[in-house]
């Protein structure tokens, strides 16, 4: 009787490969379009309704966003009560983006700054 001694198998990676030739390059439009989709679905508002620009600062990414942020009717009193305060939602907002869109952007996120740039208040339907 003989005893063999099998290895784990190799673990493939998305890891950067240094026996590849090539560049990858991702267009700034193409990233435009990528952080403004997470941005929006993160603030609640549709894409319409965030303004994105990047720029490089030092090997890193800044963010300038400006959005209209989801609020409650003011008749809904209780609603209103038990939502986080506006600036507390936007310092949230603003920790969330720099770990979401450095793992978006495989890029260090070293500035969001936020604009909130109106409010959306959601349509109150009637049923027949």
């Amino acid at each position: 009787m003989s005893t063999t001694t099998v290895d784990a198998p190799a673990q493939q990676t998305v890891g950067p490969r240094h026996n590849v030739r090539g560049a990858i390059r991702v267009q700034p439009r193409a990233l435009e379009k990528a952080v403004r989709e997470s941005i929006a679905h993160r603030a609640g508002a549709p894409r319409e309704a965030v303004n994105v620009d990047l720029a490089d600062w030092g090997g890193a990414l800044t963010v300038k966003v400006a959005t209209k942020l989801p609020i409650p009717e003011l008749s809904q009193t209780g609603t209103i009560q038990a939502e986080m305060p506006l600036l507390e939602r936007v310092r949230a907002l603003q920790t969330a983006l720099v770990s979401e869109l450095g793992l978006l952007t495989g890029r260090e996120i070293r500035r969001v700054s936020v604009v909130v740039t109106g409010a959306i208040i959601p349509e109150q339907r009637r049923v027949r």
